[in-house]
């Protein structure tokens, strides 16, 4: 090879596909043990957070569900009044 050639690694695909026919010629318990390994191994990355970040998770989930409700609720009287004014009385809507 040439110092101006450039070698390319092989695509995800290529690698994905690889290793998915090696998994294929395993047998069922070899895949299972590979499964139960791959999942140990995500359980590690995983990174609990601390009190302070739960807190404030908590928080911002609580605010989005109460602005949600909210915009729900609106829309819920406005189609109401919507509706009853296009096919009946709008007085008889109690908000």
């Amino acid at each position: 090879m040439a110092s101006g050639d450039v070698v390319d690694e092989p695509g995800e695909d290529v690698v994905a596909t690889a290793r998915k026919e090696r998994a294929e010629k395993k047998g069922l318990f070899a895949r299972i043990a590979l499964f139960i390994r791959q999942v140990i191994s995500e359980l590690k990355k995983v990174v609990t957070p601390t009190r302070k970040e739960m807190v404030s998770y908590t928080l911002v989930v609580l605010a989005f569900v109460i602005i949600m409700m909210a915009l729900v609720t609106g829309f819920d009287f406005g189609f109401g009044w919507l509706v009853a004014a296009v096919f009946g009385d709008p007085s008889n809507y109690v908000f």
